[in-house]
């Protein structure tokens, strides 16, 4: 059964190929036909040229014999054999001719058909006459003398319709019948190609389908022949590759979700150094734009040369490859640790290249900080000490000093000691502000306290430079979660920066305001101020715009350092925006304890007291 099924499907085939032969053969005929009736017609004309002939040679031979004889011969034979028939002069002058009178008739010696008779036995050639405004058939054979040369030429001409009537009558029956096989095809083979086209249609529909990413079609089977047996093929292989995409996807997704959030830089090519993937981190590291660079060249999408370079070698040479680079970059150099790989397929063949860009720029910054610091905790803590070993070794080697000399001898050993105290104690207290253990207290305060507190004990060293320190408080409290030494330890050293770099008749202020949700502390003065080129770094430690003049002042160089750690401990900020000889103005930002007003106002008389002794 399935093999006549399939029989008859191939019986719509054979259809389509007979009715091509068909056609085929038809035209062949006719074809066929139109060439045996132009034979045919030049067999007439060359028989009618060769009688006119006869006829013309006297005349041609003859000049002198009257010509208005041989034009009513040549017209009484045109009618008789309807066929135009010209005689012609050997200088192409006409001399007779059938359908037009020969004195109107232009010199024929450049005509196609009279040049090919001189020098073949006839001269043929096909075109419309003006005369008679049809397609003609011209045949021309020269006239000779006795001795052989042209004394003149005959020519005979028929029109094409009776040839192109026939061939137009072939041509219909040809059509009619190529129609009339093409409708019984047509009819006989409708069920046969339904029955073929429908399920090859289906079939088309979902191969489509899958290539569109759709793997939910399926083909209905009814029939059990070689069609059929595609369609469960296909119908299957949906299903497999449904299942194989969905792993696919699911295991593109964690990828692309993993290199998305990586913290170091992919870019991925493949053996043109085309890229094929490339992360944000990389986009951030190498300073990209939003533009989509996958199907780049590499070196188009970056001028960075050790990466296209690094991406190159790894091809080139197939092993991996680590280096470390220094991007130049505004405002600061990048560093970058770049590790570069081949790609295989799953041949084992190579594919590509991928390069792993790590900003280790904070790694860097932190050794450099590192390194400044044990250089300057190494100097700082060298200096005191030196002069106590050297004051102590005098002390020893003369035990005979003089009372005032090793008074003064002990007072700079104390003096020394007190700045080796000072450094130790600003340590502990920067380490204990870096705690990531919450080593500071946490009370509810108001921070009006601290600050009048510190501003009450620096008041008489302003007072000893002749520099004003106003205090403007807020008339509401302040309260805040945090540890009130800490705190105003920092309003300590801003205070006694801004009045060891304000000059003599100066001014230092401190304010504490409500700002939002936020507690804005500020302490400004009118002192030499701060460079733009220092402000980015006097937060760090031991890190002194002068450092002669800070030593000379009594600086340790941890002050601000201690007053940054102390604000970012208790959950705030600091800044600070100064300019050269027109002072400088430190901001505190602490967000406050809004609910533990209630706390705070139990607390009031002790305030109120502190307030009236300040």
């Amino acid at each position: 059964m399935a093999h006549s099924r399939f029989s008859g499907k191939l019986y719509a085939g054979y259809v389509v190929l007979i009715l091509t032969a068909t056609s085929l053969v038809g035209f062949l005929v006719a074809h066929r036909i139109a060439r045996d009736s132009e034979e045919q017609l030049e067999r007439s004309l060359r028989a009618k040229a060769a009688f006119l002939r006869d006829i013309a040679s006297a005349a041609l031979l003859n000049p002198s014999s009257p010509g208005g004889e041989l034009q009513e011969r040549i017209k009484r034979l045109g009618r008789e054999t309807e066929s135009r028939l010209t005689v012609i002069a050997a200088d192409g002058t006409v001399l007779a001719d059938s359908d037009d009178d020969p004195a109107r008739m232009d010199n024929h010696a450049k005509r196609p058909e009279v040049i090919e008779a001189q020098t073949h036995e006839d001269g043929k050639a096909t075109r419309i006459s003006r005369t008679v405004g049809a397609s003609m058939v011209y045949l021309a054979q020269a006239v000779r003398a006795p001795d052989g040369s042209i004394c003149g030429y005959v020519r005979t001409a028929l029109p094409l319709t009776e040839v192109e009537g026939r061939l137009a009558d072939l041509r219909g029956r040809v059509i009619f019948g190529a129609f009339t096989a093409a409708l019984i095809a047509l009819i006989l083979g409708f069920v046969v190609a339904h029955r073929i086209t429908g399920p090859v249609t289906r079939l088309t529909r979902m191969v489509e389908s899958l290539a569109a990413g759709d793997y939910s079609q399926k083909v209905p089977t009814q029939s059990r022949d070689e069609i059929g047996e595609l369609a469960l093929a296909v119908n299957a292989m949906a299903s497999q590759l449904n299942e194989r995409m969905q792993i696919i996807l699911t295991d593109r997704n964690k990828l692309a979700a993993v290199l998305a959030s990586m913290a170091e830089g992919v870019v991925a090519v493949d053996r043109d150094e085309r890229v094929v993937h490339l992360n944000e981190a990389a986009r951030k590291i190498l300073r990209l734009g939003p533009a989509d660079w996958v199907g780049h060249k590499i070196w188009e999408v970056t001028r960075t040369r050790e990466v296209c370079e690094s991406l190159s070698e790894a091809m080139g040479r197939n092993a991996e490859l680590e280096r470390e680079l220094r991007l130049v970059t505004p405002p600061r150099d990048v560093f970058v640790k770049l590790h570069a790989s081949p790609l295989r397929d799953s041949d084992g063949k190579l594919a590509g290249a991928v390069v792993i860009l790590e900003d280790v720029s904070d790694l860097r910054r932190l050794e450099e900080v590192r390194r400044d610091f044990v250089a300057n905790v190494s100097h700082e803590l060298k200096t005191p000490l030196t002069a106590i070993r050297g004051l102590v070794e005098t002390l020893i080697e003369e035990p005979e000093m003089e009372r005032d000399t090793r008074v003064r001898f002990l007072d700079k050993v104390h003096r020394q000691t007190m700045r080796l105290s000072q450094i130790v104690t600003d340590l502990l207290t920067l380490s204990r502000a870096e705690a990531q253990d919450g080593a500071l207290e946490r009370e509810v305060l108001d921070l009006r306290e601290p600050i009048r507190d510190s501003a009450r004990n620096l008041r008489i060293t302003a007072e000893e430079k002749k520099i004003a320190l106003s205090i403007e408080g807020c008339a509401e409290p302040l309260p805040l979660k945090g540890d009130y030494e800490a705190f105003r330890q920092a309003i300590d050293n801003l205070l006694d920066n801004a009045i060891k770099y304000t000059p003599a008749g100066g001014s230092v202020w401190v304010r504490a305001k409500r700002d939002g949700d936020d507690a804005l502390v500020e302490v400004q003065d009118t002192g030499i101020g701060i460079d733009p080129m220092h402000q980015e770094r006097i937060f760090e430690r031991f890190y002194r715009v002068d450092k002669a003049r800070s030593r000379e002042l009594g600086g340790t160089g941890l002050g601000l350092s201690i007053v940054k750690h102390i604000a970012m401990a208790l959950g705030g900020s600091v800044s600070v925006e100064s300019f050269p000889g027109r002072g400088s103005h430190f901001r505190i930002r602490l967000p406050l304890a809004l609910n533990a007003t209630n706390e705070l106002e139990q607390k009031a008389p002790t305030s109120e007291a502190a307030s009236q002794e300040a």
